[in-house]
């Protein structure tokens, strides 16, 4: 009988093994569908859809603001101004408010997503990078590797740690929530990664270079950052800091 408890007891042990190594992400290249403005002034921080219209959020001291945009103009509806001592990182909206980061002020922002009146400023304990949702939680970076859930009032849920083959991915900067996934710029590369939101594994790459070429004789544009996903259209769409043009992108898989 003890024999055969070892049996079982080594077999269950291979099978956890062998489900729990690491699977070699898929590989996409980012292609242009269509092509849109975008303003060149924009750093841009945080990029998302809500009920058909985009948003932006955008950095530098002096420049911080956030936009309601008119999407296929790229020209601002209504913008949200703030102090020069602010540097303005991702943002999103959930159950009916705007919630904003800064990088190294330590607090957030809050607004009512219907007035763009302001609400309250809380207390934020760590680098603000990029901002998303899954409905339920606010989702967090912080240029580690590790992506942070927090309630609407910033209270600490739980937190994931990106990896790829087992290795810390760092640089986890602008995200998005697509179908189940974390989308996340990795900054000052041209890559996207799709990241398991349980259990932090890199399950997909997508090479972004072809479309940062583009942009690389300007002197003035800066790194590829910001990802926008429209739920209504299923289009996702990317940009870049100081980027004179928005994509819409589709993914083709590389062998």
């Amino acid at each position: 009988m003890l024999k055969v408890y070892k049996i079982f007891f080594i077999a269950l042990m291979l099978y956890t093994c062998i489900s729990c190594a690491s699977v070699e992400p898929k590989r996409y290249s980012a292609q242009i569908v269509k092509s849109y403005p975008h303003s060149k002034n924009s750093y841009t921080q945080g990029l998302f859809f809500h009920n058909d219209t985009l948003y932006e959020s955008t950095g530098i001291k002096g420049e911080s603001r956030f936009m309601k945009l008119d999407f296929e103009k790229a020209a601002p509806k209504n913008t949200i101004k703030f102090a020069d001592k602010y540097f303005v990182e991702g943002s999103v909206i959930l159950n009916g408010k705007i919630f904003i980061l800064t990088w190294l002020n330590k607090v957030a922002f809050v607004y009512d997503a219907k007035t763009l009146q302001y609400i309250k400023t809380y207390s934020y304990p760590r680098a603000g990078w990029g901002l998303t949702t899954d409905g339920t939680y606010l989702i967090a970076s912080d240029g580690s590797a590790n992506i942070y859930f927090m309630s609407e009032n910033f209270e600490p849920v739980r937190q994931i740690t990106v990896k790829k083959d087992g290795k810390l991915v760092t640089d986890i900067n602008e995200l998005e929530y697509i179908d189940g996934k974390i989308w996340a710029n990795v900054y000052t590369t041209d890559l996207i990664l799709i990241i398991n939101p349980d259990t932090g594994n890199v399950d997909a790459i997508v090479d972004c270079s072809t479309i940062s070429s583009r942009h690389s004789v300007d002197a003035h544009a800066d790194v590829l950052n910001g990802i926008a996903y429209n739920p209504l259209t299923k289009k996702v769409y990317i940009t870049g800091k100081y980027w004179d043009k928005l994509y819409e992108i589709k993914l083709e898989q590389l062998k």
